[in-house]
């Protein structure tokens, strides 16, 4: 771990954010040349909302530099497949996004950039991949914000680790740690990993393990412990799995083997060098003001710099 220990770091999942803004914020927010800038703006508000209502020390804007890794997809080839669009001169790979919202990713980066607000996205990896590598490496409590939620697997409570699912907006967030996963799912952090590698998630295109739903994943982890110890369970004959569940797992030995290294975050990604701190004042000023007339940004502009500046 490094860093500071008192101070507070918040990851945002970028991607998540911004898509929950576009779909928050009308179209109608537009650009003084009509371009829709709903997502812009709209993420700005979250990120204004959020500093005035958390107050993190450091905060750092994760971006999918690769939203479907080669990776993973070549251990598991249905892996986010259903969200690929249809091939064009970009490649077979690029993900199908709205049509006004890819043009506004651009903006939201350059605005970030001006700002002075760290924005770390890594080639080969996704977003998730380097809120991973941070949370580890962080020495102080960590709050994680995101409409995902693979990354509770992250929760961890002796090191202050919290995600913050937004319910509505970011003014209602759910904050779970451990005791709100027990009492939801039956399993701790880590735990969350194996269930959702158990249970399978067709938003990812995770096909699981027929026959084992969310329930029964969670009762196998409570009685095996772990993955490991519910496929020793397969060969142990004395153990009490029921012959369906023995066949189930035992004919999914292949997909079992893979899906952890997918399912799982990377803690390990090569982070470029960056400054987490919260910029009081923009980095950029010339560039922000130049960005704000170019693309509209006004009261959410307005409203970011004033929080960053308290």
């Amino acid at each position: 771990m490094i860093g500071d220990v008192t101070r507070r770091l918040m990851l945002l999942d970028t991607a998540s954010l911004y898509f929950r803004a576009y779909y928050g914020v009308p179209d109608s927010v537009k650009a003084p040349d009509g371009t829709p800038v709903n997502a812009v703006r709209g993420l700005l508000d979250f990120i204004a909302r959020l500093v005035q209502d958390r107050r993190p020390d450091d905060l750092v804007a994760c971006m999918d530099a690769d939203w479907r890794p080669a990776w993973r997809v070549g251990l598991i080839p249905s892996y986010k497949a259903h969200r690929v669009a249809v091939e064009t001169e970009a490649g077979p790979d690029e993900e199908e996004v709205p049509d006004t919202l890819s043009p506004q990713v651009p903006v939201i980066e350059a605005v970030l950039d001006a700002l002075g607000i760290a924005r770390v996205g890594v080639a080969g990896y996704e977003a998730d991949d380097v809120i991973g590598t941070l949370t580890g490496r962080a020495a102080g409590p960590v709050d994680i914000v995101t409409g995902d939620r693979d990354l509770y697997q992250l929760v961890d409570d002796a090191r202050g680790v919290r995600v913050l699912y937004p319910l509505k907006g970011v003014g209602t967030l759910q904050v779970t740690d451990e005791a709100w996963l027990r009492g939801k799912y039956g399993v701790d952090g880590p735990g969350y990993a194996d269930l959702a590698l158990l249970r399978g998630d067709p938003s990812d295109g995770l096909p699981g393990v027929p026959g084992i739903g969310e329930k029964t994943a969670a009762k196998l982890l409570d009685t095996y412990g772990d993955l490991a110890g519910i496929m020793a369970a397969v060969d142990d004959p004395a153990s009490g799995l029921t012959p369906a569940q023995r066949r189930r797992l035992d004919e999914a030995r292949e997909y079992v083997a893979v899906a952890p290294k997918v399912v799982r975050v990377a803690g390990d990604v090569p982070l470029p060098e960056h400054d987490p701190a919260l910029p009081s004042e923009p980095r950029d000023p010339a560039g922000l003001e130049a960005l704000a007339a170019r693309w509209g940004l006004g009261g959410s502009l307005d409203r970011l710099l004033a929080t960053l500046r308290n």
